[in-house]
């Protein structure tokens, strides 16, 4: 039997107002209470139902779609208020929304017989439950349009998102585009094809550490049997490197076909470039002429890695040096000038600073030691061969990590 504390709730009830108190204390009396702990259903949108729940105590929360990921909070109901009578009203008792406890709650149960004996008793109690219906319809529609408003602002903002999304993909296809263009255009500034003469062969490959970068190489012909062998390394990577590129190598070769001394094309070129230079871009450049009847080597060097030497019996080694700076600094340019004969077997070898500085996944860079070691254990690969090996050991010991600068070998082998 429900006490007089535990009525009082009840009497709160807006649908109850104008039922006489003693008439109402003995329908309290007459309907069953129920426990439901929290998280518990009292019942779930879909299902027949032909209760009215009244909560005398604890919380109630109502909700659409329930346990979906579309699952919407309608409201929460706490004490003297009630859940359930839409299943009463509508013709077939269906749920339309579930409601489970928020908070571990007891409710008054009304059924749908107790119901319409409460209404043939009481017919005012229609009135009252139109009213409060239409309340709560104003209600739900106020929270369905706010929900809507949300929804479409967010909507909105998803298709703005989509939109610029959309625009950035574009421009990063046509970055790619031209990125894939000027990498065109820069490998055709490399040679097709190296030259093979009857005393001499030549080997060269390039990896840049992006699409496009600031590495080159040349082997062509010049007057009185002989070749130039140039190798250039422009700082920095990218398109500016490879637009610097592109001009130094241009320059070099105009100078170079004219038919003057590495030293004087370096200067030269050094002049052109530093008239022109509106940037803060240098290149290291070594730059030399094979004569193919003396087979000797003299070449300048503008701040470039040194050349080594591998010899027909293996044994690797590194030319002496003397200080030197890039070109497009200032002028006048420091050279270090050196001339070097080329015995039978023996193999030049120029690369760029790329190689040595090259890290694996530790940290540790390649080291010069690493290519004179991998050098002499192939003494009799040909030129091609070489290149094609020191690559693949370097990619090898880079096992996947992150190449920070273009590399490029270069090397010229006396048959």
């Amino acid at each position: 039997m429900t006490n007089k504390k535990e009525s009082t709730v009840f009497l709160k009830i807006p649908l109850f107002h104008a039922v006489p108190k003693l008439e109402l204390y003995q329908l309290i009396n007459e309907l069953p209470l129920e426990n439901f702990k929290e998280g518990e259903y009292i019942f779930s949108e879909g299902e027949p139902g032909n209760s009215l729940y009244v909560v005398m105590s604890g919380q109630l929360e109502i909700v659409l779609a329930a346990g979906t990921e579309n699952e919407m909070f309608l409201r929460h109901c706490g004490a003297g208020e009630y859940v359930g009578e839409m299943s009463l009203i509508m013709p077939k008792g269906i749920r339309t929304a579930s409601v489970r406890a928020s908070k571990d709650s007891r409710v008054w149960v009304l059924t749908r017989e107790k119901f319409n004996e409460c209404l043939q008793r009481w017919p005012y109690l229609a009135y009252a439950m139109v009213e409060i219906l239409s309340e709560r319809l104003d209600s739900s529609n106020e929270l369905a349009f706010h929900d809507l408003v949300a929804k479409n602002q967010a909507l909105q903002k998803a298709y703005d998102e989509l939109k610029e999304a959309q625009a950035q993909l574009i421009e990063k296809e046509r970055l790619e585009r031209e990125l894939q263009v000027a990498a065109d255009i820069q490998l055709s500034i490399l040679p097709d094809v190296l030259p093979d003469t009857d005393e001499f062969g030549f080997g060269a490959r390039i990896l840049p550490a992006r699409q496009v970068g600031g590495d080159f190489y040349d082997i062509f012909e010049l007057k009185d049997h002989r070749l130039g062998v140039l190798i250039g390394d422009v700082a920095d990577k990218g398109v500016p490197s490879a637009l610097f590129m592109a001009r130094a190598h241009a320059l070099i070769m105009a100078e170079a076909d004219i038919g003057v001394t590495p030293a004087e094309v370096m200067n030269l070129v050094n002049t052109h470039i530093t008239k022109l230079q509106k940037s803060t871009q240098f290149v290291t450049v070594l730059y030399g002429i094979l004569d193919l009847k003396t087979r000797e080597f003299s070449y300048a060097r503008a701040g470039h890695e040194p050349p080594l030497i591998m010899h027909a019996d293996g044994s690797v080694e590194r030319m002496p040096h003397s200080p030197g700076m890039a070109i497009g600094l200032w002028e006048p340019v420091t050279l270090d000038e050196k001339t070097v004969k080329l015995s039978s077997g023996d193999t030049l070898i120029l690369y760029t600073d790329g190689m040595t500085d090259c890290r694996n996944p530790k940290g540790e860079s390649f080291g010069l030691e690493r290519i004179k070691s991998k050098l002499s254990e192939n003494p009799k690969q040909n030129a091609q061969q070489i290149c094609n090996t020191l690559l693949e050991t370097l990619q090898t010991y880079q096992d996947g990590s992150k190449q920070d600068d273009d590399v490029t070998l270069v090397a010229v082998k006396a048959k």
